[in-house]
């Protein structure tokens, strides 16, 4: 029998390289770029200066894409099915300076995908390092609920109140301002 040891770090290093030039190799023998984020995956395909919308037949389903010129015998720029379905009435396409991007909505949206079409090379989702995402990129009820979570670390780091312990503070004072005939001497709160 084989003996089957760990690769030492250096070896894993020279291992992980080497697999991150074969993806990157394989990536850039696509017909196409695309990026992705955890809502959307972007598409984008040169078919050159002055072709217009109108030359090409761009097909988005549910679980397949579709890139080719009209009136050719050409084999598709992309025809296959797509690594996982998306939303089709937020998948867009428009074609700008000899580029086609399309924009395709991922029905799951808390996964990546490891390629577009089914049967292209993949990328390895485990060394994916999403961006950072702006505050102000946010819906505004995620922003809030994320500026109040940092709010409160903020406070706990320093030993101060959390919001929700201000918001009490504060209706509890009210409460008494608005009822000065009521003695909270001896009250205790928690």
């Amino acid at each position: 029998m084989a003996d089957s040891k760990e690769p030492s770090p250096e070896e894993q290093e020279i291992l992980d390289k080497a697999a991150r030039a074969k993806e990157e190799a394989e990536q850039a023998a696509l017909p196409y770029k695309w990026k992705q984020t955890l809502q959307e995956v972007e598409v984008r395909v040169n078919v050159g200066k002055g072709v217009r919308g109108k030359d090409l037949d761009i097909q988005i389903k549910k679980d397949s894409l579709r890139v080719a010129f009209k009136n050719k015998k050409d084999e598709p720029i992309i025809d296959g099915l797509l690594c996982k379905s998306v939303k089709l009435e937020d998948s867009t396409w428009t074609i700008d300076n000899g580029e086609v991007l399309i924009n395709l909505e991922k029905v799951n949206g808390v996964e990546w995908w490891k390629n577009v079409i089914q049967d292209h090379p993949a990328i390895d989702t485990t060394k994916i390092q999403p961006e950072n995402s702006k505050l102000a990129d946010l819906d505004g009820e995620t922003r809030g609920m994320v500026e109040k979570m940092m709010f409160d670390q903020r406070q706990k780091a320093a030993g101060l109140p959390s919001s929700d312990d201000l918001k009490k503070q504060d209706m509890l004072k009210k409460f008494q301002e608005q009822h000065p005939e009521m003695d909270f001497s001896n009250a205790k709160f928690n």
